[in-house]
């Protein structure tokens, strides 16, 4: 059973991680960028795990940087943490496409709490409220896709639609800009994994927004099988048309 605490856990340690790691890039000294990825994602990941020890016993942990633990199959609560998403825009200074997710998976129900923190860009977006709702949609539309690999057919997509692509890094910052209003939709296919979307999904699902795969089935995690194949997070508006374009497009091609 999910309560208020589990919210406000989530949003604090995802605040309290990009604390951490906004410090971390800050720190003079020699460092490549190479070593300021590690140094983060050790930085943050040991924080999160320890706190979640200390102030959520008994649950499990699934992280990006941890061996994977088969007993988080059979347990009732499991969070679900990526302690640097987008390790690449960290080590990138100054790019603020990077987060902090932390979110919490609850057998019968799934996804039940979630944060989402942009440390560079000073804001945390949970699960405990206090976001935007979906607002009118902007003319262009504008769909975020990845800024390393997008989908082949993105652009496809894009054109039917009479839509911008914008490139961005973090699912996390991707999931946050349709959330904040500054993107109409987030589209994703060639893989990832659950840590990389469970957070933003949690957060997306709780403030309106459609969430599903790219054929429209539903978003599953704490699963055996950690790779996701895609995903796509859109203005409910929108959930149809993109549905149907994405299918007429994958389907031709």
């Amino acid at each position: 059973m999910t309560t208020p605490d589990d919210h406000v856990l989530a949003r604090d340690l995802a605040h309290e991680a990009g604390v951490r790691l906004l410090k971390l890039r800050a720190e003079d000294g020699p460092r490549s960028p190479d070593e300021l990825r590690k140094a983060g994602d050790r930085l943050s990941h040991e924080f999160l795990v320890a706190e979640l020890a200390a102030r959520s016993p008994g649950d499990h942990v699934l992280s990006e940087e941890a061996v994977d633990d088969p007993a988080r199959l059979t347990a009732d609560r499991v969070w679900i943490i990526d302690p640097l998403d987008g390790t690449r825009e960290f080590g990138d200074v100054p790019r603020t496409d990077w987060a902090v997710h932390v979110a919490l998976w609850q057998r019968a129900t799934g996804l039940i709490a979630g944060a989402v923190a942009l440390p560079a860009q000073g804001m945390v977006l949970s699960t405990a409220g206090g976001h935007p709702t979906p607002q009118d949609l902007a003319t262009p539309l504008r769909i975020v896709v990845s800024r390393s690999r997008p989908p082949q057919w993105a652009a496809t997509v894009a054109d039917r639609l009479g839509a911008d692509l914008v490139p961005l890094g973090s699912a996390g910052a991707k999931v946050a800009a349709v959330v904040m209003g500054e993107a109409d939709a987030y589209l994703h296919g060639g893989g990832f994994y659950e840590w990389d979307t469970a957070a933003p999904v949690a957060v997306a699902r709780q403030a309106g927004f459609h969430t599903s795969r790219i054929d429209g089935s539903e978003l599953v995690y704490n699963q055996a099988d950690l790779l996701m194949p895609d995903i796509l997070v859109c203005h409910p508006a929108l959930a149809g048309v993109l549905l149907e374009t994405i299918r007429e497009v994958t389907n031709a091609s």
